[in-house]
């Protein structure tokens, strides 16, 4: 079940688009060749049954929601429009969902993100969403990590072969059979003594991405 509702509403057109596209989509994604690097920053975190904040690129997100289907994370997705169309895919895919961003319904949502990790679960966030800049990180995660005690994981993703959307976030789409780099960075933690300064420390924990992101073959 997910934490916090949605007000959102799929028209019947929608729905259907829906439901084409994940078939398409799955057929694709199928075909798509995962090369992982630093796995073992992702394992030794499990290894330690530790809750901990997978943080990636909102651009990023489909091939990363594909990779680590069927594991039971909640994912926190806006409340837009759009947002409904990935909840209802990342839902089908297996995960959990938070509902809420930076823009509407924020305080249900950072509460919700604390209670997943506090309660022992893995929670997956995209700091630049729900609307950008692109890139540009925002503190939520951090407030959410200072409150439960629980370290961030950074994720990138980067396709050989790849469309991508007109919208702000450039949305990587891999074509058939494309090869999926995904990089892990270090955990890490954040370390403050009220939500405040945890915030404080975004420009750090952006430049951790941007490492992690260029690792992966992204941005120059």
């Amino acid at each position: 079940m997910s934490r916090g509702g949605s007000s959102s509403v799929l028209t019947r057109k929608d729905r259907a688009a829906l439901t084409a596209g994940g078939a398409v989509l799955r057929s694709i994604a199928h075909t798509w060749r995962y090369e992982v690097k630093n796995a073992a920053a992702l394992e030794s975190l499990r290894d330690q049954r530790r809750p901990f904040i997978f943080s990636l690129w909102h651009g990023q997100l489909l091939p990363l929601l594909w990779h680590h289907r069927d594991q039971r994370i909640a994912v926190l997705i806006s409340e837009h429009r759009d947002g409904e169309l990935v909840a209802r895919l990342a839902q089908s895919l297996g995960y959990r969902l938070i509902r809420g961003s930076s823009t509407r319904g924020a305080g249900r949502a950072l509460l919700s993100l604390v209670r997943e990790l506090q309660d022992g679960n893995e929670v997956a966030v995209t700091p630049d969403g729900p609307k950008g800049p692109a890139f540009k990180y925002a503190p939520g995660a951090l407030v959410a990590a200072q409150r439960s005690n629980a370290p961030i994981l950074p994720i990138a993703a980067h396709a050989s072969s790849a469309w991508r959307l007109g919208s702000w976030d450039g949305f990587l789409i891999p074509k058939p059979f494309a090869k999926v780099t995904v990089v892990y960075g270090a955990p890490t933690e954040v370390v403050a003594d009220s939500p405040r300064a945890a915030a404080e420390d975004a420009e750090r924990f952006e430049r951790l991405m941007m490492a992690t992101t260029r690792e992966a073959g992204g941005v120059t």
